[in-house]
């Protein structure tokens, strides 16, 4: 394999700009790398039982399956969740060991199948060690300052959200050090590096110190796919030195801790989200598509980026369109797994739930109606994804005239992209909108019910349909997100999807408001972390040390 270094330029059509160049020389240095895959044998390294991580595997997955989330984002929610255990709960009962909760972390995360076993060398429980160690500093100077004798309840709950916001920082720079990547941290630098050049404020608008923050925190939206508590953590690190905080750069944080809270807060609800996600969204796309354009031989593709501009171009062409194919049968699997969780956390709690309802109410039990309500939800996310259109032609030549803007200093973009004043409108026209907001879903509501009526269901079953029909209808706009990623043409409008959306968005938002509180009431989350997890992973380790303990007797009689 040439590297792009040596390659000489018999004929050059367009010019790689530097940021793109420097890109492609590391993501062949990094497939160079790869495929040596040499690894020193020497270097000690955490194991663990095969039969002690089978069995955490499965808990795992049936905890996960309760408690659905972004694949991405799996691990780090069961960094947090081990933390807060190791930390919040059973900290009461013994002295706080750094190293000790940094061992049974990493464990835990090899055993549940986050990690790979034999793979973590031993150096990283110091490392992990030494980023847990400044947050529980942290978090012990901030308790020293806000002493919980003599508050309202106001204030210990802002306590209590800042300790757990603690927790989640250390959570989330743990996982930021598990799964470094040089290449998605260069392509987050060039997209900002392009962005701020590129993103303009009228001079009106007061938010030019936000700026360049929103930038970055969209780019890790859009690109990195974090999530609030990981964007959380990056806001964090702008406002202070915290890589370098020593014992005396630690209490000072912790002394304004609080306030730092609530501004991150605010900085995650800032005005400019929406304008600033919608560039950020697309040049996340170009990006992205660049590098799985890369792909198997970077070389090969800079050579033709350098002398072959159309092989280049068809070949961004061709990795779009199996892109898009690949984005429809992740769809499917994670269709299924939401239809899983639904089944598991909602249908089984109706079938307990709906029968005994209806027997106490008076009403007669309806097995039709029951059986449309068990089955229901899982059938009309199936029907959302089969109906889930791919992007078409026009969206891969808007990709590709993304990627020219990024990659060659010719097509470099000139006009600034000026953000507008985000829309206020008058008490007035804003209480009317609501007003008719309501209205449509009310409608559709009212026909909804005299439909059910009309094939015999009960209040109790109506009352259940809706609840699972709005609930539904917003997971299945969270699990259509892959494929909405890939797409930046904009939706043709017609008559016919205007009073779609008229009528059928009221339900999506009832559906993602049910989503955001009943989440907070699932009955089997509590079960896993409060009842379960515990005694579990207590056996897991028991088992764990008998197994040590017959392999050192069985050596001994070696």
């Amino acid at each position: 394999m040439v590297s792009p270094n040596l390659i000489k330029k018999s004929q050059s059509f367009l010019t790689i700009n530097p940021e793109t160049k420097k890109l492609f020389q590391l993501v062949y240095g990094q497939k160079q790398k790869g495929e040596k895959g040499i690894e020193d044998d020497d270097i000690p390294r955490i194991h663990v039982s095969q039969i002690v991580s089978r069995l955490s595997f499965i808990y795992e997955k049936i905890r996960v399956a309760v408690d659905y989330d972004e694949d991405h984002l799996l691990r780090k929610n069961a960094i947090k969740r081990i933390l807060k255990r190791q930390i919040l709960i059973e900290g009461v009962l013994r002295d706080y060991d750094g190293e000790e909760i940094t061992r049974h972390l990493l464990t835990e995360l090899i055993q549940a199948g986050y990690l790979e076993n034999n793979k973590i060398p031993e150096t990283k429980i110091g490392e992990v060690t030494d980023l847990l160690d400044k947050y529980i500093k942290l978090r012990h100077y901030f308790k020293e300052s806000y002493p919980i004798n003599n508050l309202s309840n106001k204030e210990n709950k802002e306590r209590t959200a800042v300790i757990n916001w603690i927790i989640s920082l250390a959570a989330t720079e743990i996982e930021e050090n598990l799964n470094f990547n040089i290449v998605r941290r260069t392509v987050m630098s060039n997209i900002f590096n392009v962005l701020t050049k590129v993103i303009k404020l009228p001079p009106d608008l007061p938010y030019q110190k936000d700026l360049d923050l929103q930038i970055y925190l969209s780019i890790s939206r859009n690109y990195l796919k974090l999530d609030l508590e990981m964007q959380s953590f990056l806001a964090f690190k702008f406002y202070n030195s915290w890589d370098d905080a020593d014992e005396e750069e630690l209490a000072k944080i912790a002394k304004n801790l609080k306030d730092l809270y609530q501004l991150v807060e605010r900085q995650l609800k800032h005005p400019l989200i929406k304008q600033i996600d919608k560039i950020v969204r697309r040049y996340s796309l170009y990006y992205s598509m660049l590098l799985e354009t890369m792909g198997d031989n970077p070389a090969k593709t800079y050579e033709n980026a350098t002398t072959n501009d159309k092989a280049f171009f068809s070949l961004i062409k061709e990795k779009c369109q199996k892109r898009y194919s690949k984005v429809k049968n992740k769809l499917w699997r994670s269709g299924l797994r939401s239809i899983i969780y639904i089944f598991l956390t909602k249908s089984i709690f109706v079938l307990l739930l709906e029968i005994p309802a209806i027997k106490f109410f008076g009403e007669k039990v309806n097995p039709f109606s029951l059986a449309i309500n068990i089955t229901f939800p899982a059938v009309l996310l199936f029907l959302m994804i089969l109906f889930t259109k791919t992007p078409n032609s026009k969206n891969t030549e808007k990709i590709i005239n993304g990627i020219k803007e990024i990659t060659f200093i010719e097509f470099k973009k000139s006009q600034p992209i000026y953000l507008r004043r985000p829309t206020r409108r008058n008490y007035l026209m804003n209480s009317l909108f609501n007003l008719i907001y309501a209205g449509a879903f009310l409608i559709t509501v009212y026909f909804l019910i005299q439909l059910l009526e009309y094939i015999d269901f009960n209040w109790v079953s109506i009352t259940i349909f809706l609840f699972f029909l709005a609930f539904v209808s917003f997971f299945s706009f969270r699990v259509k997100r892959d494929v909405k990623q890939y797409v930046i043409t904009d939706d043709k409008e017609t008559i016919l999807g205007f009073i779609f959306d008229f009528f059928y968005m009221p339900i999506v938002a009832m559906g993602k408001f049910l989503s955001d509180n009943v989440s907070r009431l699932n009955f089997f989350i509590f079960i896993f972390d409060f009842i379960l997890e515990a005694p579990f992973k207590i056996i897991v380790s028991i088992v764990e040390e008998w197994t040590k303990y017959l392999k050192e007797k069985k050596e001994d009689l070696a």
